[in-house]
């Protein structure tokens, strides 16, 4: 007989992110990787992250409905499938969920339905996986995994948790609670696109600028102090440290996005003083005091967003 969970267990949000806060640059690495290639690599599917988004959208439509009715679906379970059925398409929902304008929201459904991707007979909506490039998400399992997994290792270093998950067991308990996860995973996704979309009024420009961030966090190799305020020193560290920049070249590939957007966005960021581009053409982070003012209050939004995400996930996979 399987021994009951025990309350003491539950994790909650504040404690999570309290812990977040404070051992920022050892979860920073993993959650920057984690949100950059999930970024990349949608663009790369359409060339178009709002029509992804607004695809996935449909596909979270479904795991929102296994939740509501406490229906577990399992990762090898999902994928066995080729057709989704999901709901009857709601425009001005999706425009408002998404923070993306009613007619392009339109446009983005019609060219779904062209390609075959999304269809339509009577009044069955169905999505067709096999359409586009719809693989299982093997790297996004994989960076979700790392990150739940090195979060487990500051529990237990922090005396929070006795036994530190690696990212195989978490793997293999995310797989077995895949609907449950995923839709905290595309919920979180939803919240960050919507985040910096309202921020930049452009997701190429967040994209360019993500990479740029995940550079710098990735050349950050001086080791911290232990502080109350972890994340206060990583800012720190990220405005006043000389970070080898990365070039446009270099952007495009990892983005997708073609190199002459790249180079022009990238001018913008450099004017509106987000960027500053060295000798070599390198860009690198250079804030303005007002830029990194707005940046700190949506990373915590960002951080309180994550937190759910993690707070939600963590116990669906250590109580059940």
């Amino acid at each position: 007989m399987r021994t009951l969970p025990s309350i003491r267990e539950e994790l909650n949000k504040e404690t999570v992110n309290l812990v977040l806060k404070k051992n920022f640059k050892i979860i920073s690495p993993y959650f920057y990787k984690l949100t950059t290639e999930w970024f990349n690599g949608s663009y790369k599917v359409f060339n178009d992250l709002n029509k992804y988004l607004v695809l996935i959208y449909f596909v979270n439509k479904d795991f929102e409905f296994y939740r509501r009715n406490n229906i577990n679906i399992s990762y090898d379970s999902f994928y066995k499938t080729k057709d989704l059925e999901i709901i009857k398409i709601n425009i001005m929902q999706i425009s408002k969920d998404l923070n993306i304008p009613k007619e392009s929201v339109r446009r983005k459904i019609i060219s779904l339905q062209e390609e075959g991707i999304i269809t339509k007979v009577g009044k069955k909506v169905t999505i067709n996986r096999l359409a586009y490039n719809s693989v299982q998400p093997v790297v996004n399992l994989h960076n979700v995994s790392s990150l739940l997994s090195a979060f487990t290792k500051v529990l237990k270093k922090d005396k929070l948790k006795k036994r530190y998950l690696d990212t195989e067991e978490v793997s293999k308990l995310v797989k077995l609670n895949f609907s449950f996860c995923w839709y905290q995973y595309y919920k979180f996704l939803f919240a960050l696109a919507y985040r910096w979309q309202s921020y930049f009024g452009d997701l190429e420009l967040f994209l360019i600028m993500n990479t740029i961030v995940f550079n710098t966090n990735s050349n950050i190799t001086s080791k911290l102090n232990e502080l109350d305020s972890y994340i206060e020193k990583w800012r720190s560290e990220v405005r006043t440290k000389n970070i080898v920049g990365i070039n446009a070249m270099s952007i495009s590939d990892i983005t997708g996005i073609p190199r002459p957007t790249v180079v022009r966005k990238l001018k913008h960021l450099v004017k509106s003083k987000f960027i500053e581009m060295d000798k070599k053409k390198l860009f690198y982070l250079k804030l303005s005091e007002k830029n990194y003012k707005e940046l700190v209050k949506r990373q915590e939004e960002t951080l309180l967003s994550i937190s759910d995400f993690i707070t939600r996930t963590f116990n669906q996979i250590n109580l059940n």
